[in-house]
């Protein structure tokens, strides 16, 4: 079927919107090595991160006209509380404090891990078949993300030689698999963008408690680099690459859309090298490689 020029036009902003989506979200690992290496307490500037989000997210749901009030909460509140505690609270703690030890680039490359360990858990647990090409690449994965966790050596994790950055960061894939799961739930009951909003600021509030709780928030650490890495993650590697994303889902379908996410590690990489100067020691690049390899074959459907 030939789209129209408009049609076209149309689904051509959406794909620029997508990379520019990506883009972001692969910023949002050298915005956060940023806060960690700059400040002792970023848990505050993952509240902060969360704060700024909501807000954009409730002004983006107000000029939708999407019911963001008491009724969305009432119908979806566990799905909610399971999101702000799985893909807001305990991620980001595993995901600013893991990036104190572990540099920007190479904890891309181990979260990318993120759409094998959703997969299977979704052959585990929902009953979906695994091609054999698709468990080929989870392996193919699993190895290279052992390389990049254990600097090189894929048998160092097996033995324990790890730090708690790279135990960390594997707390994020975690979380992140949760996460999946529970926002498939709540997205039967709400919006994508309710959803969204609702977990954002219930996460905002849980980590403020944290982040007083746990000594207090020194402003005076907070220089204007970090103010600009917070500002870059709650506006653009939160709310616009949310809103973005989601938009491409709806126009693209979601299969297409998540492809787009093989690019993060990608843009991860390439940014840490540019701006914070990080390498990496070929047999890690070779981890990496198999890691986005395996993603591609585990991801990819005929």
């Amino acid at each position: 079927m030939r789209l129209s020029p408009v049609a076209g036009e149309a689904t051509l902003s959406v794909y620029v919107k997508l990379v520019a989506a990506m883009l972001s979200w692969g910023g949002t690992w050298v915005a956060g090595r940023v806060v960690a290496q700059a400040v002792t307490t970023p848990i505050a500037a993952a509240a902060a991160r969360f704060t700024l989000a909501a807000l954009v997210l409730g002004a983006v749901m107000l000029a939708k006209g999407e019911p963001m009030g008491a009724d969305s909460w009432q119908r979806a509140w566990r799905s909610i509380v399971g999101l702000a505690l799985t893909g807001v609270f305990f991620y980001n703690l595993c995901f600013f404090y893991g990036l104190k030890h572990v540099g920007a680039g190479r904890g891309a490359l181990v979260v990318a891990l993120n759409p094998v360990a959703v997969a299977v858990l979704a052959w585990w647990l929902g009953g979906e078949r695994a091609k054999p090409l698709a468990v080929l690449g989870a392996v193919l994965a699993f190895v290279g993300c052992l390389t990049v966790i254990g600097n090189g050596d894929p048998l160092a994790p097996l033995a324990g030689r790890i730090g708690p950055g790279e135990v960390l960061l594997l707390g994020c894939v975690v979380c992140w698999t949760a996460y999946t799961f529970v926002g498939k739930r709540a997205t039967r009951l709400v919006s994508a963008l309710a959803a969204t909003f609702w977990s954002c600021v219930l996460g905002a509030v849980l980590l403020w408690a944290a982040a007083l709780a746990t000594g207090g928030i020194d402003w005076a650490q907070w220089s204007p680099s970090v103010w600009a890495a917070v500002a870059f993650l709650g506006v653009f590697g939160t709310a616009i690459g949310f809103t973005w994303y989601t938009d491409a889902v709806r126009v693209l379908g979601a299969a297409r859309a998540a492809m787009f996410i093989n690019l993060v590690p990608l843009a991860a990489v390439l940014m840490a090298a540019l701006a914070l100067g990080e390498a990496f020691p070929p047999s890690v690049a070779l981890g990496g490689a198999a890691v986005l390899a395996g993603v591609w074959l585990t991801t990819t459907r005929r």
